[in-house]
């Protein structure tokens, strides 16, 4: 004979007894729930013929998957556990008893525990706090195109990328809004912070620095809320990045600051210190506070065993020695310390001429162009030439910091104007920056 649960009951008094019926008002329920909980996933879910009959019929040994459970307690708005126990008869019901017929007294059903511990309803909610709308192989998914990005960024850049960032972005939130055990969803706000953060550095690139600071904020407070240091720095150092390209000097330094301050040793604090701090402190002709903190970012390299090339822009490792020396070329062009620059350019030469980043190349090239121009000396010839094959090793992927770089040196070749290599860099530097992309770029700074 089959169970009787309450699911039966509830389905005989809606006259769904039969699949077609019943199948037709599960498969709305289930459209209804997709739209309500925004999981497009469950529009899908239907309910074969044997699967029917064993739900009618209480022939469970298990309760069923999870995304069917979320379907029929919204369809008949009771939990599985109920809807999957014995019913009992109450006093409204007849008396079907063998007693009413004379048979003698029927077997008394067992009552329901009043402390209420059912345990089809224990196995129940231990499903639900365990249940998971991302596997492992989806984090392995996410996390594989984020270092995907990362690796092809300098080649390809954030015009190509940006899209598939934005995608690992939303897949995250999607599945945020889901359910998932503690472990699973902590590595989901780490991918989706992550991802932001990624959006946040190609925001600057592209000009964007309001855009920027609302996905690096994004990252940031993610990040922070799992306790992920790593990620939180990381963010904290790309918002003080977008700060600086924005002209805001002394909030790109208290933002990189108050980052150092959570963690004065983490291997993090390297780029906090040398791009966010000497860069910004630069600008504001701070010299003793620049060369604390190139010397700090040094001596923490030095104690974390970077690496000594030229790291990825926006890799997620720590910085290594080049990159840090090539953002305190960038501090003492501010402060123009002539000497210092070409000292520094010539150390790390080797190394950003061999490394994969062409705009790592050009502004290593238009730094050096303008320390040439500051020279008591002025060396116009050389300093143009480098601007011009700073240009043209940026090409048709312009970011933001070439472009301030070569418009900073076009107006401080200024009083040479009539000079013919000044003419040539400014007629290449019109053409250039004529691209889309540039124009947009000098629309936002402007």
């Amino acid at each position: 004979m089959p169970r009787t649960t309450l699911l039966r009951q509830l389905l005989q008094q809606r006259h769904l007894t039969m699949h077609e019926a019943f199948a037709a008002q599960y498969e709305r329920s289930a459209v209804r729930l997709a739209e309500l909980d925004r999981d497009s996933r469950l529009a899908s879910l239907q309910v074969s013929p044997r699967q029917f009959d064993r739900w009618y019929g209480g022939e469970l040994l298990t309760l069923p998957r999870p995304d069917a459970c979320r379907v029929l307690e919204h369809m008949l708005g009771r939990p599985v556990s109920e809807l999957f126990s014995t019913a009992y008869a109450d006093d409204s019901e007849p008396d079907l008893s063998a007693e009413s017929h004379g048979r003698g007294p029927a077997p008394r059903l067992p009552s329901p525990r009043d402390d209420d511990e059912n345990p089809l309803d224990i196995v129940a909610r231990t499903r639900q706090l365990t249940a998971s709308n991302a596997d492992d192989a989806t984090l392995s998914f996410l996390g594989s195109s984020l270092k995907g990005i990362t690796s092809r960024y300098e080649q390809d850049g954030p015009y190509v990328l940006r899209p598939q960032a934005r995608q690992v972005r939303q897949l995250a939130h999607t599945l945020l809004d889901g359910r998932q055990p503690p472990r699973t969803r902590r590595e989901l706000f780490r991918l989706a912070a992550r991802a932001s953060g990624l959006l946040g550095y190609m925001a600057v690139n592209t000009g964007d620095f309001v855009l920027s600071e609302a996905y690096c904020t994004e990252a940031r407070d993610l990040s922070r809320e799992i306790g992920d240091l790593d990620t939180e720095l990381w963010a904290s150092g790309t918002l003080s990045f977008g700060l600086y390209y924005a002209g805001r000097y002394d909030e790109a330094d208290t933002c990189a600051a108050t980052a150092v301050e959570r963690a004065p040793g983490h291997a993090q604090s390297i780029r906090l210190l040398a791009n966010g701090r000497a860069r910004a402190l630069a600008k504001t002709g701070d010299r003793r506070a620049v060369e604390q903190a190139i010397g700090q970012a040094l001596r923490l390299s030095d104690l974390h065993e970077v690496p000594v090339g030229l790291t990825s822009c926006i890799s997620f490792e720590p910085y290594g020695r080049a990159r840090t020396l090539a953002n305190a070329v960038t501090s003492h062009v501010a402060l123009r310390n002539t000497a210092q620059v070409l000292r520094d350019a010539e150390h790390i030469d080797d190394l950003v001429e061999h490394s994969a980043s062409s705009w790592s190349r050009s502004l290593v090239r238009l730094d050096v162009a303008t320390a040439l121009l500051q020279q008591r000396t002025p060396d116009i010839n050389h300093s143009m030439a480098l601007g011009r094959e700073a240009l043209r090793l940026c090409g048709d992927t312009p970011i933001s910091s070439v472009y301030q770089r070569s418009r900073d040196l076009h107006e401080q070749a200024g009083p040479w104007r009539d000079h013919p290599a000044v003419r040539d860099y400014g007629d290449e530097f019109r053409t250039w920056s004529s691209q889309p992309a540039a124009l947009a770029m000098a629309s936002s700074a402007s």
